[in-house]
């Protein structure tokens, strides 16, 4: 019986062992396991984070585009109203002269009817006049200084020699003027 006794003390001695080392194995296994998660957790974090920024970019992207797009139909035709001026200018100084006699003055209602009715076409597609009176005073962003003459106000309008334009508020071509300075007197010692 001690045989058997010895037996079953060996067989639970190896039983133990076996538990033993089957639990380190479990728990080797699980730590590995863990850090395969903890791996799998940290490139999920970074993938999410690269997901979220790519996504950011391209909202952003988006965004500026549309928004260039908007500017570029807004001021879509700047290069027309450029290649205008000359022909805006010629009635401005056609409509500015004084008629000798009754026949150009009939001229003269036709080229403003011509005259109006194109300008109703430009201001329906946002452009506005910039025509300073003499007498105003100058505006360096709406104006621009051709000439200069003296007087005894500084930066008054004195001649208004071209009219100027915007296009949804930005300056196609400023308005040239002459403006007047203040003579300065010199100190003859």
């Amino acid at each position: 019986m001690e045989n058997n006794e010895e037996k079953n003390d060996v067989i639970e001695e190896n039983e133990e062992e076996d538990l033993d080392s089957c639990k380190k194995s479990i728990k080797k296994k699980l730590e590995k396991k863990d850090e395969e998660i903890s791996s799998l957790k940290a490139q999920l974090d970074h993938w999410k984070n690269e997901y979220y920024r790519a996504y950011a970019d391209t909202q952003n992207l988006r965004k500026s585009l549309e928004k260039e797009h908007r500017e570029a139909i807004k001021f879509r035709i700047e290069g027309l109203i450029d290649n205008l001026l000359p022909v805006l200018d010629s009635f401005f100084l056609a409509l500015e002269t004084k008629p000798a006699n009754q026949e150009i003055a009939n001229y003269l209602v036709g080229f403003q009817y011509i005259y109006k009715n194109l300008m109703t076409v430009l201001e329906n597609e946002g452009v506005k006049e910039i025509y300073p009176k003499v007498g105003d005073e100058f505006d360096p962003k709406t104006m621009n200084a051709i000439e200069t003459t003296e007087d005894e106000k500084e930066n008054v309008v004195k001649k208004v020699y071209t009219r100027g334009y915007t296009l949804h508020e930005r300056v196609v071509r400023p308005a040239g003027v002459m403006v007047s300075v203040v003579k300065k007197e010199e100190n003859n010692q």
